[in-house]
């Protein structure tokens, strides 16, 4: 099992972080899959509204590595973005524009609370003197994107994050046996542990890919807790192969759909979204 909130809770008490601005509500659920006989997979959503920050003097617990978090943002543009992949009707260049919309969305919710930050003081134009917080230079940030659609949800993440490295990792799978072989791996040899690592691919519908990138760069020195995964789409065949070989794992993804096809698809899905998003057959 693994759980779909943004911290767990333990006992009747809720511990929230500080932050600054205003408060923001989430969704917490506690997801359950459920194999039918044909081998499709289905889960059981619970849904709550809650409220995740507020400022205070509290700091956020750690998460326990016993279960994996898959964060769902209940956000009105996720929502309409995944509404326009999910349409047979639309075209590739605005699949593609949508899922890169998607995943820039889904990458400020990722950062928010998780990137490094230093406080200091800067001088305005006024002659005053001001707090200030800026983004820590010194923690490297490592984006992998997975071939081929991965690359798309991370169309942005130059912009936001202009001082990341991106190396690129190309799986295919093996429709016959929906096993996932490497082509291209352009891993470093070595991976920074104290880098925060984000792993994009459009589909987590089996998770066999996701598995062995993350083995990967856990050989290569990647601290598995300091690994993200980015997904516009999930599913729980996926996610229970996740949790299970990284129970303190975090994903970030657009939707849970409750089912995978024989053929590995996710239904009802956005289709084949590598060649939605290149117009490609």
């Amino acid at each position: 099992m693994w759980t779909t909130a943004k911290q767990q809770m333990h006992g009747h008490h809720h511990h929230h972080p500080r932050t600054t601005g205003t408060a923001s509500t989430r969704h917490h659920m506690v997801f359950r899959s459920k194999t039918h006989g044909d081998g499709r997979c289905a889960g059981l959503v619970t849904r709550a509204s809650s409220t995740d920050a507020q400022s205070g003097g509290e700091k956020k617990k750690k998460q326990p590595p016993s279960q994996m978090l898959v964060y769902v943002p209940p956000h009105p543009l996720v929502k309409h973005w995944m509404g326009v992949m999910r349409s047979v009707d639309t075209p590739t260049p605005v699949f593609r524009s949508a899922a890169a919309e998607l995943g820039r969305i889904l990458l400020y919710e990722m950062l928010r609370e998780w990137m490094p930050t230093l406080e200091a003081q800067v001088q305005t134009p006024t002659g005053s003197t001001a707090d200030a917080t800026f983004v820590d230079p010194t923690r490297p940030i490592v984006c992998v994107p997975v071939l081929r659609a991965g690359t798309v949800l991370l169309d942005q993440a130059q912009t936001l994050l202009p001082a990341s490295i991106t190396y690129h990792v190309g799986y295919v799978r093996n429709e016959e046996n929906l096993e996932a072989s490497c082509y291209l791996n352009k891993l470093p040899e070595k991976i920074d542990p104290n880098a925060l690592c984000i792993v994009s691919d459009m589909m987590l519908a089996t998770g066999g890919t996701m598995v062995q990138v993350i083995k990967d760069m856990v050989a290569r020195g990647a601290d598995p807790s300091n690994i993200r995964v980015l997904s516009a789409l999930a599913a729980p065949p996926a996610l229970q192969k996740l949790n299970d070989a990284f129970p303190g794992l975090v994903v970030y993804t657009g939707m849970i759909d409750a089912e995978v096809d024989d053929k590995g698809y996710i239904i009802p899905g956005v289709g084949d979204a590598g060649d939605r998003a290149f117009g490609t057959q």
